[in-house]
Parts: structure tokens; C-alpha cells; sequence
């Protein structure tokens, strides 16, 4: 690329940068990992599936194992009705006869060498250009008739019976991606339609995957508000599934708690309508859609700082320590206190903190550090951290917390602190007092519990 000299920096190179610096611990950890990404018949027929088929040749590219798995409900409903045959369902289920099995077979026929031609020809344009992805299809699924339920012959509907697990991981390891659809066999060679759900969830199941990807015409899971849920435990997604009217919302959120339960660590719901969904989903800390994940409190929660923690420590405190909010901290002085200090980790990112720094009086302590990331401050995170803090200065026995603050004082106002003289403070403290920083001070009693008073009276 030529570049002039001299020429201003473009405010959009900076984003990028930032982006990209983002992007990157997900690129490291997405490495090796085997995602199976379901493209719903929907997704295949939508304007942006050349700029998707782009960006899961990205993700190949970073050495990301993937197994795409397609349906084909549009395709097919094209078809019976362009043959005027009689299609029926059963919840959300079609009930295959031999003639739309047909139908099943031309329209997963076509799609299957669509995907494979965009894979071929679909990144001319594109910066993936020059390089070889290689799509391969096979016989991996095997199925059975899902039978006569409750009454109802769903004919050559089927559902999955096994996945050929070593063959397809043989495929991973030569750098294939591989493509699976909605169809299967049995082991007498008769073919049946498959919900592309239970493909999705079943191989990624059977493959042990890191991560089920599911594109969907929502940009996610909506509340009743019309906002898209970012995340939410298998048993919350439960509940909500009860009340859910959206049948392909259900669809897709039955099959993430499925697979979740099957030992999947996280499955996600993105729309194929946006436009680079899937790697805002993937590579952003917000994500794009909806993620089901088992191990919720691995993704967000508090913990003990550890030494491991100062960098990102530093990384989050600094700006504040440049404005003048908060008192400059050297490397060496967190390091002394490390032990003193709480983080709110998100998906292995330090996006809070918090210490508490006890005085030699042993009944009070000082609040002190406390900070959320700017990204994340529309949560109640300040005040999670606060009751941690309080909790701990209950079980060291601590009576009073101090807080000297010049810039924050209503949000700790609001929290139950009052404004106390300097002398108030313990003599320790006085001793280091700035009084070119003119900090207030604000006290708050700390209630011991009656079950923490008890356990250290015995």
C-alpha cells in the first residue's frame, strides 16, 4: 500500500488498532478450537452469505476447525409449493412424505454445491483471495426414522442416530472444513429429512466442540422489551422458553441448551442480516447476539487479585491516575498491595477493581481504587464491587470504612457514606494526607452479620 509521507494519521486507524488489539487474545484463544457453525436455509439465502462464507474462511484461516452444518426450510417450502403437494407439520417438525422427500433431496442437492461455489469462487474479491479452503461433504450422518409420535406418522422425517465422530475429525486435521446438511442415512441406505438443529447440536456434541454458532433472522434472543438478552445460563434460557412465541427463536434456543447440556461451552445466536455478526460475535468482548454458556461465572465474576493481575490493573487504572481522579499507584506500590485488591474479571478481562486496605487499628480500612472499565458502566458493577469490599471488611472484623475522593463523592453519598472531618481518619492516614489534592473524606459503618459475629465469638 503506498503511503504519503507526513500525511495525518486518519481517526479510523486509530479504531482499528484498538479493534485489533481487542481481537487478539480471542484470536490466540480461538486457535486449534472446533466450531460448528449452523447456516440455516434462511442464512443461505440472505444478500450478506458471500461476506459470511468470507468470514468463516477467516476464521479457517486463523486455525479455527470448522464444521458447517445448512438446512434448507425456504428451499424446500419453494419447491413442494412450486409442485402443489400437501405439506404438513407437527410443532415444528415437517412431516416428510416420499414426494417432498424429494423435494428435501433437490433442494439440500443445490444448496450443498452453492456452499462449495462461494468457497471456490466467492473470495476473488475478497482479501481471503489466493488462498485454499477446502470444503468437504460425506455420508458422516447417520439416521433413523424418528417414527409414529403420538399418533403421527412423520414418515421420512428422521432424527440423528450418530455422527461419524473420526471421520470427520480426520477431515479437521488435514485443514478441511466440513460440510454437513440436514440429510441422512440409515444404515439400510434410505434417506431422511433431519431437523438442522439436532445435526447442529449433535455434532458439536459428538466432536466435544468448543462452541455451536447458529445464525438466525433475530440478531439474537430478545426480551419483551424488543433488546437482545447478551447472556444467559442454560437454566434462565429454560425459563425463557416457556414464554417464547417466536418459533425459530425457540428452535434455535432449545438447540443451545441442548447442546450446552450435552457439554458444549458455548453456544451463540447471531443474525445473518448483520453484516459481520459472526466476528463481532466472536472477537469483540460484547459480542453481537446471544450467548447460552454452562460456565457463566468463568465469564464474568470477582475474585482475589493475583500478582498476574497488574498489568491489567495498570491498564485500567491509569487513565483515571492521568485525569487526577485517582492518586498515581507505581508498579512496586500494587505489587505491596496486591493482596488488598478484588478484580471484575470478563471472559479473562480485568474490566474492575477494588481494595481494601486495612489501618493498624485493625477495625477500620480504607476504600480505595475503585474503578470500572468505561465500556461497562452501565451495569450495577460499582455497586457489586462495594458489597464485595463490604463483605470482606465484615469478615476481617472491620467496623468503619474510609474514602477519600475528589471527584466521585455523590456516587458514594448515595451509598451510605457521610462526610467526615480529616481528623477523623486514623492517624496513619492523616500522616499521608494530600492536601494539595483537597480529597473529601466519607465514612460508612460496616453491619457485622449475626452469623459472622457468631462464628468469631466462637
Amino acid at each position: 500500500m503506498d503511503r504519503k509521507q507526513g500525511a495525518p494519521v486518519d481517526t479510523s486507524t486509530s479504531d482499528y488498532v484498538k479493534i485489533f488489539r481487542q481481537s487478539s487474545p480471542y484470536i490466540h484463544a480461538h486457535r486449534g478450537k472446533t466450531f460448528v457453525i449452523m447456516l440455516s436455509g434462511e442464512t443461505l439465502a440472505d444478500t450478506h452469505f458471500a461476506n459470511i462464507v468470507n468470514d468463516i474462511a477467516l476464521l479457517s484461516s486463523l486455525g479455527v476447525r470448522l464444521v458447517l452444518v445448512h438446512g434448507a426450510r425456504p428451499q424446500i417450502n419453494q419447491r413442494v409449493m412450486e409442485r402443489g403437494l400437501n405439506c404438513r407439520f407437527q410443532g415444528h417438525q415437517r412431516i416428510t412424505s416420499k414426494q417432498v422427500l424429494e423435494c428435501v433431496k433437490e433442494a439440500v442437492g443445490s444448496l450443498r454445491v452453492k456452499v462449495e461455489s462461494q468457497f471456490s469462487m466467492g473470495l476473488i474479491n475478497s482479501p481471503m483471495h489466493g488462498s485454499r479452503i477446502r470444503v468437504v461433504s460425506g455420508n458422516f450422518v447417520t439416521a433413523r426414522p424418528l417414527g409414529v409420535v403420538d399418533g403421527i406418522d412423520f414418515q421420512h422425517t428422521g432424527e440423528v442416530r450418530r455422527i461419524d465422530q473420526k471421520a470427520i475429525v480426520q477431515q479437521l486435521d488435514q485443514g478441511n472444513v466440513v460440510l454437513l446438511s440436514c440429510l441422512g442415512y440409515s444404515a439400510t441406505g434410505e434417506a431422511f429429512n433431519l431437523p438442522v438443529e439436532n445435526v447442529a447440536t449433535s455434532t458439536a456434541a459428538r466432536l466435544n466442540a468448543e462452541k455451536l454458532i447458529m445464525f438466525s433472522n433475530q440478531p439474537g434472543i430478545l426480551d419483551h422489551d424488543g433488546r437482545v438478552l447478551r447472556t444467559m445460563r442454560p437454566s434462565i434460557a429454560r425459563e425463557w422458553l416457556e414464554g417464547m412465541t417466536d418459533q425459530e427463536g425457540v428452535r434455535l434456543l432449545s438447540a443451545a441448551v441442548e447442546a450446552c447440556n450435552a457439554g458444549v461451552n458455548r453456544s451463540h445466536i447471531v443474525s445473518h442480516a448483520v453484516d459481520g455478526s459472526l466476528l463481532q460475535e466472536l472477537f469483540t468482548r460484547e459480542g453481537d447476539g446471544t450467548l447460552i454458556t454452562r460456565d457463566m461465572d468463568a465469564y464474568e465474576h470477582l475474585r482475589p487479585a493475583t500478582i498476574n493481575d497488574i498489568g491489567g490493573i495498570i491498564e485500567l487504572i491509569r487513565p483515571l491516575e492521568e485525569k487526577g481522579v485517582l492518586v498515581r499507584r507505581s508498579r512496586k506500590a500494587l505489587e505491596r498491595e496486591i493482596s488488598c485488591f478484588t478484580v471484575a474479571v470478563r471472559d479473562g478481562m480485568i474490566i474492575g477493581c477494588a481494595s481494601l486496605l486495612p489501618f493498624a487499628d485493625a477495625t477500620s480500612a480504607e476504600l480505595a481504587c475503585v474503578v470500572v472499565h468505561p465500556d461497562y458502566r452501565n451495569g450495577n458493577r460499582g455497586d457489586i464491587l462495594l458489597e464485595q469490599i463490604e463483605q470482606l471488611a465484615v469478615q476481617q472484623g472491620i467496623t468503619h470504612l474510609y474514602v477519600l475522593t475528589t471527584r466521585t463523592a455523590h456516587w458514594f453519598i448515595e451509598r451510605g457514606f457521610t462526610p467526615a472531618p480529616l481528623s477523623a481518619l486514623p492517624e496513619e492516614k492523616r500522616a499521608l494526607y494530600n492536601k494539595d489534592r483537597k480529597s473529601k473524606v466519607f465514612v460508612k459503618p460496616v453491619a457485622m452479620t449475626s452469623e459472622v459475629a457468631i462464628a468469631q465469638a466462637e
